[in-house]
C-alpha cells in the first residue's frame, strides 16, 4: 500500500488578509474538509506578515487551488504548490499549535483534549487562529502573569483587553474575575466573529452585563464604546512595543488610580522604551516576567492619579 502523497499550497499575505481568509474557511459552503488550513506570522520581529498553508491529501487540482483563492475577497495572493514528505498531514499542519499551559491555564487545538486536572481551566482556539512562536509566548507569559496578579490579591470589577485577537485573554481574565465586566476590541473587524465563536465553544457569554464580553472594533482608546464603558481598573494589551509607547498615555487616561495594565507583545530590548512611557504616565512596575525574548509587564497605576 503506498503511502498517502501530501501537498501543500502556501499563500502569503499581510496578517488582515490572511486572518480573513482562515474566517472565510469557516463560511465557505463547499469547502472540503480533507483540506486542513492553518495562518500564522512569519517570525516573532515580523508579526503583520502572515502565511497561510493548506494542506492536501493529494496533489492540488484546478479546482482546488480555485477553492483557496476563493477565500479571498480581492484576489488571491500566488498559491505556491509544494510536495510533502509522506508523513500524516494533518499532524503536519498542526506544528506549532501544541498545547500551552500556563499559570492556571491550558489552551489546545480541537485536535487536543481539553486538561481534565482539578484547578486548571481548558480553553479551546482553533488552529486556523494559531499565532507564531512569538505570540505564543507572550500570551502564555500573559496568562501566567493574569494567574499570578489574581494570587497576589488583584480584584478587577471593569476589564479591558485591547488587541484581543482570539479573545483568549479576556476569557482567562473572566475566569479569574468572574463577575467582572469585560471589554474586548481589535483593530481588525474579522475579529469580531472570531471571539464570538471562541465564546460560544468554551461556554462564555457575549453582552454588556457582569460575567459577559462586549466587543468592539477599535484603534487604540479612540472609540465611543470603549470610553463610555472606563474607566477600567485592569487593562490588557497584548500588542506590539510602538503601539504600546503611543497609548501609554491614552491608557493612563483610561485606568482609575491603583489599577493596573498588563503590557506584552514588547522584545526584551525594547523593554526600557516601554516602561519609561509609562512611568510617564503614572505607573510604576509590580512585576514582570521573561519568556524567550519577550517581557510581560504587570503595572500598577499610582493612588494619587
Amino acid at each position: 500500500m503506498h503511502a498517502m502523497q501530501s501537498w501543500k499550497l502556501t499563500a502569503f499575505g499581510d496578517k488582515p488578509v490572511i486572518r480573513a481568509a482562515l474566517v472565510a474557511q469557516e463560511d465557505a459552503p463547499d469547502w472540503d474538509y480533507e483540506v486542513v488550513l492553518t495562518g500564522f506570522e512569519l517570525a516573532d520581529d515580523r508579526p503583520d506578515d502572515w502565511r497561510l498553508d493548506a494542506y492536501f491529501p493529494r496533489k492540488p487540482t484546478k479546482a482546488d487551488k480555485a477553492m483557496v483563492a476563493a477565500l479571498f475577497a480581492d484576489g488571491a495572493p500566488e498559491l505556491l504548490a509544494e510536495k510533502l514528505p509522506d508523513e500524516d498531514w494533518v499532524t503536519l499542519s498542526q506544528q506549532g499549535v501544541d498545547p500551552i499551559r500556563a499559570g492556571r491555564f491550558y489552551v489546545h487545538t480541537p485536535d487536543h483534549s481539553p486538561a481534565g486536572e482539578a484547578g486548571v481551566r481548558s480553553f479551546c482556539i482553533p488552529a486556523s487562529q494559531a499565532f507564531g512562536t512569538g505570540q505564543h509566548a507572550t500570551t502564555a507569559g500573559c496568562l501566567a502573569m493574569l494567574t499570578h496578579m489574581r494570587a497576589q490579591g488583584v480584584v478587577a470589577r471593569n476589564i479591558a483587553d485591547i488587541g484581543t485577537g482570539t479573545g483568549l485573554l479576556v476569557f482567562a481574565a473572566l475566569d479569574l474575575w468572574p463577575h467582572a465586566r469585560t471589554t474586548a476590541s481589535d483593530i481588525d473587524a474579522v475579529c469580531v466573529e472570531v471571539v464570538e465563536l471562541n465564546a460560544i465553544d468554551n461556554g462564555l457569554a457575549m453582552g454588556a452585563g457582569a460575567g459577559e464580553v462586549t466587543m468592539a472594533v477599535a484603534d487604540g482608546m479612540a472609540d465611543p464604546l470603549l470610553q463610555t464603558r472606563g474607566p477600567y481598573d485592569l487593562l490588557i494589551a497584548n500588542i506590539l512595543a510602538g503601539p504600546l509607547v503611543e497609548l501609554a498615555q491614552d491608557f493612563g487616561a483610561s485606568v482609575v488610580p491603583g489599577g493596573h495594565v498588563l503590557l506584552a507583545g514588547l522584545l526584551e530590548t525594547q523593554e526600557a522604551k516601554v516602561r519609561k512611557a509609562y512611568r510617564r504616565a503614572g505607573f510604576r512596575l509590580a512585576a514582570r516576567l521573561v519568556n524567550g525574548d519577550w517581557s510581560i509587564l504587570w503595572l500598577r497605576k499610582r493612588q494619587g492619579g
